[in-house]
């Protein structure tokens, strides 16, 4: 279901007493918040705050038990993972989703052609489209792995390419979940030029990471999580530095 679009111009994504709950365990509690257009917000928590659920809700992943999530200005109180791109916002994952029996270069030309067959078939032979997938590649440095398949990869290769599979989608907002579990310090500082370019190109970021020297790197704001609610949100140094988000992590 979705409302009448929001005058919340100033914001990419917002959300309104949104709930998941798991049994007796609230996830998420009727969280509201709101995550400016312009800039990178990172959402941290100790564990078990609710991070993932949030994101799983946020890109439809997870059905919501109550609430509104506003993407772009469209309120919606069912959020269809499939429809997300078309409210422009897409997503990464913590255990990275590939096409693994293709090749890295298809992994893209999938997410830039048309889904029916005969538009796809003329879409992949066109200039332009190849160019911007060629384009992607390189941004993402797994240009000269454009013929391996995807199963051939590395953790962090397949890291990189499912973030040009979100780069392939050309929207607004990206959600990326823990986009530096588990990466090589090389691989890790490529996705952080990765990111700082999304955010000179006018895109929405919105990442979540347990890594606070990243986290103050890249982060214009920040949102704090805790028990599914919100602890803290704004500039980062001084949420950081808060005695309630101290207490919350010291209690971990």
């Amino acid at each position: 279901m979705t409302s009448t679009r929001s005058d919340h111009t100033d914001y990419a994504l917002e959300t309104e007493a949104i709930s998941k709950h798991f049994g007796a365990v609230r996830a998420v509690d009727e969280l509201s918040l709101s995550i400016p257009r312009q800039g990178t917000t990172s959402i941290v928590g100790p564990n078990g705050s609710g991070k993932s659920t949030l994101v799983n809700l946020l890109s439809g992943v997870l059905p919501l038990d109550g609430g509104m999530v506003i993407i772009d200005g469209a309120g919606l109180r069912v959020v269809k993972a499939y429809e997300t791109p078309d409210h422009g916002l897409t997503r990464t994952f913590q255990e990275v989703r590939l096409f693994d029996q293709i090749t890295v270069w298809d992994n893209i030309m999938v997410v830039l052609t048309e889904r029916r067959l005969f538009p796809a078939l003329f879409e992949r032979t066109r200039p332009s489209t190849r160019q911007k997938a060629q384009s992607i590649l390189e941004q993402v440095g797994m240009w000269e792995k454009r013929d391996s398949l995807a199963q051939e990869l590395s953790y962090g290769q397949r890291k990189l390419l499912e973030i040009g599979r979100a780069l392939a989608m050309n929207v607004q907002t990206y959600l990326l979940d823990e986009p530096f579990a588990g990466l090589f310090p090389q691989m890790l500082e490529r996705v952080k030029d990765i990111m700082k370019q999304m955010r000179e190109d006018g895109r929405t970021i919105v990442f979540v990471s347990h890594n606070m020297d990243i986290v103050r790197e890249l982060s214009d704001r920040i949102i704090v999580l805790d028990s599914g609610a919100l602890l803290a949100a704004g500039d980062v140094e001084p949420v950081l530095n808060s005695e309630e988000v101290i207490e919350a992590y010291l209690g971990e």
